[in-house]
């Protein structure tokens, strides 16, 4: 009988702490890792709610010497109001929605400041990594970002 108790004991934490980390929040601050050179961190992006939806600004960039430090969405469309607009401050993920059932933010859309595209974008937590998947149509990219702790 005290065997058959702490298996359940056991089996109640263990899925309690499994359902836990799949709820972990998306919100605060997030380095994002250069694809050209592993493990450089290119910038900070803070992600908020706001009415429901969920959203992403730079908040710091980590320039190297010959980039320009304090650069502007020059790529961005024409239609964009962020065109020509400094890159930091700006709002690159927009408009995600929760799907409470997978534990994903999806249906909203993400801005890469670099070339000025915009893709649909969906984000979810794996193994305490932000996962960032930038998607048109079938084709995707997957980005990990890293959880940001030191000063702004």
């Amino acid at each position: 009988m005290k065997k058959l108790l702490s298996l359940i004991v056991l089996s109640i934490f263990l899925l309690s702490t499994n359902l836990l980390a799949q709820h972990e929040d998306v919100t605060g601050l997030w380095k994002t890792i250069d694809d050209d050179i592993p493990g450089r961190v290119k910038s900070v992006v803070k992600i908020y709610i706001n009415d429901g939806k969920l959203y992403g600004d730079v908040v710091k960039l980590f320039r190297l010497p010959d980039e320009d430090p304090d650069p502007n969405c020059d790529e961005c469309d024409e239609d964009d109001p962020r065109k020509d607009q400094k890159v930091l401050g700006m709002t690159i993920i927009n408009d995600m929605v929760l799907d409470e059932d997978d534990n994903e933010w999806e249906d909203g859309e993400i801005l890469d400041p670099k070339n000025g595209k915009v893709y649909d974008c969906k984000l979810w937590i794996e193994d305490g990594k932000l996962q960032v998947r930038g998607y048109v149509a079938f084709f995707y990219r997957t980005q990990e970002w890293l959880r940001y702790d030191e000063e702004i």
